[in-house]
């Protein structure tokens, strides 16, 4: 079986064994077997809910200076209460995404030799079988060229493909008809009655359209019914109203099934595979060879799971399936980035007090931790162009809620541009949630040096966040520090000195916050330099940085989470929010300051009780800050734990039940996306001009390669290893200007000149320079 295939010995019994595709829009996880297979369908805009206006009390600064004054004198009840009248509002119609419908195929077919299939070279899911001595297969894919998902059903004996089709509700307001011998026409609306009023919510259309070579296709009731063709082909699409300023959108569907099948099957996959190509096949990685890569995928989770076994092909096949899924799911055209579970969607989440939405306190940043250095930046886009609209929306949050200027969001969102606190200030006063998001932007554009999306997108989003900052923080009277507050470290609690008023969640200044503050400013005040413009914002920046607290260790040795020496309530606590400084931030490497890098892996140590809250984020979080720390074999055991105990057996990340209040184990899509970025990341750091081979290379990768990485300032990275040592490595710079190579201690500044590339031996000198060929 080929590296880059997920495939599996028998049916796939529910959602959780399906296979996924997406276009970056639409998602379908196809399960089943040879008698019966279902589809379920989801897509990106199908929210219930509505845009409305979440107004605060109006106490603005009169009231943040109230509930300042008790947190400064260690009343943190008081501070709390004062917080609650102020900054929670009531839930309304916030909404969530809703999976669409499944489409149910009856084959009838009994066989024991079932091949399911998820090809990553070519973003096909297939399956093969026998029955009754013939061969059958059926694939399938979702393209982004044509906007729409088609499948093959073929047997290799002529008139031996018959199967009934229909299409059943999965949500709200729903309803599939008949519509002639060969499609299925359906309609609904997005609407629940737990994350709003169960009348509000986007409108679907969509058709299923069959055809067949030979054989025919006939309407029997609710159902399409094939009977005797050698081929059928089943096209699917669905639009909705989402953003629509006409009802132009309505005919989408039958405009697109009528274009693709003009084409043809055929054509339709070629070009389907040639547009998804182009960016999958960009990057390429070796780990080592594995003893058990001839076993089903699920075999090599059990196995890796229950006796340890080191599996590197299948750290290769999840970190590409980190890249296939982040294809899927997000692509420059998508009208909406990846939500809590990325394109997919199975109800889970959506049945419980959790929302299939936009958590801004790690879950939707997570999902594009590895978009830039994956080398995918154009799937990066629909989270830009989000946090854009979220900006705009957030100017009415920063005046209702804190009488200030520019704009804020808080600890999660919507399509619809949420951006008021959450409905309990405990974890919903996440007041720094929109500019953790927005810190995209900063990374979006370090990684590619653009200067148009500096100057149209970054910048002026950053500056009117920094604005808000300016206008929002306080001067502690104790410290003289530029403190944030009240707020939280997300969703953690500790004990005040004054440990009688029990756990709390509100302080003023944690370190969370000005850690992200403090990249703000900076980045900030850098591109306006670099513009050119604002100088009286310059001045202002500088004079803010010169104020923001220090980072600061606790007496056990800890990376302080908050202003004071606070005593963690939970010491299991599944978030690690501070720890931002170590990654995705550089304010702590164990080069520059190896004092706070001690610090940083006390906090991961001491977090790593029995009882810690063990999901899918969290073992990301351990294993990129033990990458930043360069201990890649700690890194190792938490991406290996990650995939063995965390994983369905699609290689779907899930959640715990009994975490946050979930009942079942609930996929969770930032597992996938961050596991790939701390697969990368053992592989390749760069920040402040550093380019940093195989910083965090675990012992057990021992011979290996990778090619079409990407570094900060527009440089793509192949490097190759042998006995744990670097060998040979190449640089392709997009961008001219100096860089610091390292490996290990060795260090050789190079001078970069775009259109180039520099082959560098094990000593880091220069064996060759040529033209960039690719």
């Amino acid at each position: 079986m080929s590296q880059a295939k997920l495939w599996y010995n028998g049916p796939g019994e529910d959602w959780k064994q399906g296979l996924p595709i997406g276009n970056g829009r639409i998602g379908a996880v196809i399960y089943g077997g040879s008698e019966q297979e279902t589809w379920c369908m989801t897509e990106l805009t199908y929210w219930s809910g509505k845009k409305e206006r979440i107004a605060g009390n109006g106490g603005g600064k009169a009231g943040l200076k109230r509930m300042r004054e008790a947190f400064y004198k260690g009343d943190y009840n008081e501070g709390d209460r004062l917080a609650k009248e102020q900054l929670q509002p009531k839930k309304q119609n916030f909404g969530t995404n809703l999976s669409v419908c499944d489409m149910v195929l009856r084959f009838g077919h009994q066989s024991e030799d079932v091949i399911r299939e998820l090809d990553m070279e070519l973003a096909t899911a297939a399956m093969s079988y026998s029955s009754a001595g013939h061969a059958f297969t059926r694939e399938a894919f979702a393209t982004n060229v044509d906007g729409i998902v088609a499948a093959r059903f073929a047997g290799e004996q002529a008139g031996s493909v018959s199967f009934a089709l229909r299409v059943t509700g999965r949500s709200g307001s729903f309803a599939a008809v008949v519509a002639g011998d060969d499609t299925i026409a359906f309609h609904g609306q997005a609407t629940e009655d737990m994350h709003s009023d169960g009348t509000c919510g986007v409108l679907c259309r969509g058709l299923v359209k069959l055809v067949v070579r030979s054989g025919s296709v006939q309407s029997k009731a609710d159902e399409l019914v094939v009977t005797d063709a050698d081929e059928a082909y089943l096209y699917f699409a669905m639009h909705t109203d989402y953003g629509q300023a006409d009802e132009n959108w309505k005919a989408r569907s039958g405009e697109q099934l009528t274009a693709a099948i003009a084409k043809g099957y055929d054509q339709l996959k070629a070009e389907h595979v040639a547009d998804y190509r182009s960016l999958y096949a960009r990057v390429s990685l070796d780990l080592g060879a594995s003893e058990a890569a001839a076993l089903p995928t699920d075999e090599r989770m059990r196995r890796l799971q229950q006796e340890g076994q080191d599996d590197p092909e299948l750290i290769s096949l999840f970190f590409q399936y980190g890249r296939y899924l982040t294809i899927a799911g997000s692509r420059a055209n998508s009208p909406l980035p990846l939500h809590l579970q990325g394109v997919w969607n199975d109800g889970e989440a959506n049945r419980m007090a959790w929302s299939c939405d936009y958590h801004l306190d790690i879950n939707t940043q997570m999902n594009y931790y590895p978009t830039e250095i994956v080398n995918l930046a154009e799937c990066h886009v629909p989270l830009m162009d989000y946090i854009e609209r979220l900006a705009d929306a957030g100017k009415l949050a920063a005046q209702d809620f804190y009488g200030c200027e520019g704009w804020v969001a808080h600890v999660f969102s919507n399509a619809w541009g949420f951006t008021a606190p959450g409905w309990e200030t405990g974890w919903g006063l996440n007041v720094t949630g929109g500019l953790w998001i927005a810190m995209h932007l900063k990374e979006h554009y370090e990684y590619g040096l653009d200067r148009a999306f500096l100057t149209e997108q970054a910048y002026p989003v950053l500056k009117e966040a920094a604005a808000f900052f300016l206008d929002y923080m306080a001067v502690h009277p104790a410290n003289g520090w530029l403190v944030t507050g009240p707020s939280n470290s997300p969703e953690n609690s500790f004990y005040p000195l004054d440990r009688e008023q029990g756990p709390q969640q509100l302080s003023m200044g944690s370190t969370m916050d000005q850690v992200l503050v403090r990249d703000l400013f900076a980045f900030c005040l850098d591109a306006a330099k670099l513009l050119g413009t604002d100088l009286e914002l310059q001045a202002k920046l500088e004079h803010a940085i010169s104020l923001l607290p220090p980072l600061k260790i606790g007496s056990r040795g800890q990376l302080q989470e908050w202003l004071e020496d606070y005593e963690e309530a939970q010491p299991e606590h599944r978030h690690l929010a501070h720890l931002f400084a170590l990654y995705p931030s550089n304010q702590i490497t164990p080069r520059d300051t190896p004092e706070l890098s001690a610090a940083a892996r006390q906090t991961l140590l001491g977090r790593m009780t029995d009882e810690l809250e063990d999901i899918e984020f969290t073992a990301v979080l351990f294993a990129t800050g033990f990458s930043r720390l360069y201990d890649g074999d700690r890194a190792l055991w938490h991406i290996n734990h990650l995939i063995g105990e965390l994983c369905f057996d699609n290689l779907l990340t899930y959640s715990k039940a009994g975490v946050g209040g979930a009942d079942t184990n609930i996929f969770i899509a930032d597992g996938n996306y961050g596991g790939t970025a701390a697969v990368a990341d053992t592989l390749l750091h760069s920040h402040a001009g550093d380019i940093h081979l195989l910083p965090a290379l675990p012992s057990a990768w021992r011979s290996g390669s990778f090619k079409g990485l990407r570094a900060k300032g527009n440089i793509e990275v192949d490097a190759v290893w042998d006995n744990n040592r670097l060998t040979e490595a190449t640089l392709y710079a997009r961008a001219s200007g100096p860089a610091v190579v390292r490996f290990g201690e060795l260090a050789v500044k190079v001078e970069l000149e775009e259109g180039q590339a520099y082959r560098l031996d094990a000593g880091l000198q220069i064996l060759e320079r040529t033209a960039v060929a690719r």
